[in-house]
């Protein structure tokens, strides 16, 4: 089981689950501090979940922390605004 994190925007990830987007992850609130919500598109039964999902929805109060509990997975930034300068 391999997750990977995409940043569509800033504060917004698709969350993979080896080649399917399985979870979103969000930054909600105006100001710091922060929080992070992991949460998975199905709302499957907790037997059919994949781990570490106990629940539909889990919050962290940094993304360090939420990528922590996923195991460390490859981030991969949204880097526009570099793209279009050929970099």
């Amino acid at each position: 089981m391999s997750y990977n994190l995409i940043q569509l925007a800033p504060g917004a990830y698709d969350l993979y689950l080896d080649d399917a987007v399985i979870a979103s992850v969000v930054r909600s609130g105006l100001r710091q501090p922060y929080t992070w919500t992991a949460e998975l598109l199905e709302d499957l039964p907790r037997s059919q979940r994949p781990s570490p999902f106990w629940e539909i929805e889990h919050s962290f109060p940094s993304l360090e922390e939420l990528c922590a509990w996923l195991g460390h997975p490859p981030v991969k930034a949204n880097n526009r605004h570099t793209a279009s300068q050929g970099a």
